[in-house]
Formats: structure tokens, C-alpha cells, sequence
């Protein structure tokens, strides 16, 4: 390991914190670590229905096909624990974290792309660098431990000690050569909190998580109709979910994030969303979190949580929803309704 090896790590490392990241490591290019048990948990239908992950299940084990020549990935991690949240208030219905706030892509990426700028200028001529946000075929995560940011816990996130897991993770590729970082153990111990709180049971075993039955993905991922009989442990979770990270003691004194962007939540009424019409849905939700749902599904997840309240006051805008244009939309409404008549006759 050469002083101007170091020299550079040192120097990128500081420009991402002067960027507004929470941390960075740096770890070498090569094939991911867990690249196979990734395309075991492939094989096994684990994905569901994200099909852009088979689609890109090469590149993934191989980062040089992203970049040619690539030496190393510099990860990053910006932490999006606001000092309150405000997800659920009111009449609000659950939302993860991170959904509530100004889309992280949009904060993210010029940044990662100022920092592979800064590697290129550092590290001198003919040094090519690419920036990668979660929408790249990169295994962020892996990279992410392999560099010693953090290690993966048992439900599945990647976890650091002064900022638990809720932070969004970067990545950028280089040809550069800055020092590498060491990996740094799994201090997850014995504890199975978060397998043991899952409310859909969506972990196979520690450290495997079957999407399908995952509530984060049923609810933002996943199209076409829930599975009835997942819905009753969605509870309130209408995008998203963090029962595995809210009990996760990693997280009791995690750091609040540094960024104005991610300071304050959205608060997203079940009862309003079923009464937008697409026209309504793109004006208000277009370059958020939430757009990945679409309206079907937003407003589909919306009636299961009504549906899992039992409150008799949404059943006016339940029963406008049975003539949706979307079917997806009038059977999910048609099942929380029939949720109500059943609380009506206990």
C-alpha cells in the first residue's frame, strides 16, 4: 500500500462528507462476496416479480461490466432518521421512513456524481469513474461491507454502529487505486429481534428474507392484488414498512440525518388517497417515493389499511371506490368492506 494510495483515500473520504455524506469506505471491484447466494435467492422466486434483478443478474456479479477496468467502489451512506417522525400522524397511514421525504435519488445522485468528479481530478489523467444509486446494477450493499461501511444484519440491511440502518447507501466505481478499508465483523450476536417482530413472517432463516411476503415489497413493488391472506398483518403499513428496523437495537441511538431534505415526513391520509384520480395522483405524487407504487397500488394499499382499521367511517369512500377504473383498486376496496361488515357483526 503505496502513501499515495492512502493519500487519496484519505482525500476521498473527506470530499464525501464535505458532500453531506455520513460516512465512506472504499473496497475493491471484484466479484461480490455474496454474488452467489444472491442468484441462489434468485432462483428461488425470492425476487417475486422484480424481474429487473434477473435482467441484470450478470452485471451484477461483475462490476467491471459497468466499468472497464474498475479498481475499486467507494460506498457511501447519508442517514434519513429525521429527529421525529411524523409518518403515521393524525389519520395518516404508515409509511417507511425514508417514502415521506424528497425523493433520495434526487438528493443523492448529483452528489455521487460530484464525488466520482473529485476521484477523476485526484487521482489524475485517464482515471474513469461512475456513480451508482440503487437504480444501477450494483450490489451497493455487498460492496457497501466488503468495504467495512457496515455489515449485513439478519434482516437483510446493511448496519453501522453510529448510524444503525437508516440511511440511503451510494456507490461510486473507479478505475482509480485508493487504499481500501478493512471489513468490519457482524455484531448482530444472537439477537433476533427483527426476524422474531417480521408481522408476515418474510424471513426464510437470519440473513434471508423471501420477498413475496415481504410488506415493503407488497406494498411498493409488487402489482396486481395482495394475497388476502397477508393482508390482516399489514396492519396500518400503507408504503412501505420498518418492523425489522424499528426493533432493531442498532437503531435505538442511531444519528439523526444532516440533511434539510430528509427533515420532514409526508402525512398520507387512506381516506383522501382514494379520491384521486390519476390526473390527481400524478400531479401531487410525480418525482417522490411514492410514484414507484403507482396509483393503483397506492390507492390499493390505502383500502387494505382501512379495510385492517375497522373504522365504519371510511365506508363512504370505500363504497365510491368499488367503481374505480381500476379493478385492482374496487377489489381491494370490496375486501376492506367486507372487513367492516365483519367487525359490524361481533
Amino acid at each position: 500500500m503505496t502513501l499515495t494510495a492512502l493519500a487519496l483515500a484519505a482525500a476521498v473520504k473527506d470530499e464525501a462528507r464535505r458532500l453531506g455524506f455520513d460516512a465512506a469506505a472504499i473496497g475493491p471491484a471484484t466479484a461480490p462476496v455474496h454474488g452467489a447466494a444472491f442468484e441462489r435467492w434468485l432462483d428461488d422466486g425470492y425476487a417475486g416479480t422484480m424481474e429487473y434483478l434477473e435482467r441484470t443478474r450478470r452485471e451484477r456479479r461483475d462490476p467491471g461490466l459497468l466499468l472497464t477496468g474498475a479498481r475499486a467502489v467507494v460506498t457511501v451512506a447519508m442517514s434519513y432518521r429525521a429527529p421525529d417522525d411524523t409518518s403515521a400522524a393524525g389519520d395518516g397511514m404508515r409509511i417507511a421512513r425514508y417514502a415521506g421525504r424528497h425523493d433520495y435519488h434526487d438528493v443523492m445522485r448529483p452528489r455521487l456524481r460530484a464525488l466520482a468528479d473529485f476521484i477523476g481530478r485526484a487521482a489524475g489523467p485517464g482515471v474513469q469513474s461512475r456513480a451508482a444509486v440503487d437504480t444501477s446494477a450494483v450490489l451497493e450493499r455487498d460492496a457497501a461491507a466488503r468495504a467495512g461501511l457496515g455489515w449485513v444484519g439478519k434482516n437483510t440491511n446493511l448496519l453501522t454502529q453510529s448510524l444503525g440502518s437508516w440511511f440511503f447507501l451510494g456507490a461510486v466505481l473507479t478505475t482509480a487505486e485508493p487504499a481500501f478499508d478493512g471489513e468490519v465483523p457482524d455484531r448482530c450476536g444472537t439477537c433476533t429481534a427483527c426476524l422474531d417482530a417480521c408481522p408476515t413472517a418474510a424471513f426464510t432463516a437470519p440473513y434471508v428474507l423471501d420477498a413475496r411476503r415481504c410488506i415493503a415489497y407488497l406494498t411498493i413493488e409488487h402489482r396486481g392484488d395482495i394475497d388476502e391472506a397477508l393482508r390482516p398483518a399489514m396492519g396500518e403499513w400503507g408504503f412501505g414498512c420498518d418492523v425489522c428496523q424499528d426493533v432493531c437495537p442498532w437503531n435505538r441511538k442511531a444519528a439523526t440525518t444532516r440533511e434539510p431534505a430528509f427533515a420532514r415526513g409526508e402525512v398520507l391520509s387512506p381516506t383522501a388517497l382514494l379520491e384521486l384520480d390519476e390526473a390527481s395522483f400524478r400531479a401531487r405524487f410525480r418525482g417522490t417515493a411514492f410514484w414507484r407504487a403507482h396509483r393503483s397500488g397506492l390507492l390499493r394499499n390505502a383500502a387494505i389499511v382501512l379495510g385492517n382499521r375497522g373504522d365504519r367511517a371510511a365506508e363512504p369512500a370505500l363504497r365510491r371506490a368499488l367503481d374505480d377504473a381500476d379493478p385492482v383498486v374496487q377489489r381491494a376496496a370490496a375486501w376492506a368492506l367486507s372487513r367492516l361488515s365483519d367487525d359490524a357483526g361481533m
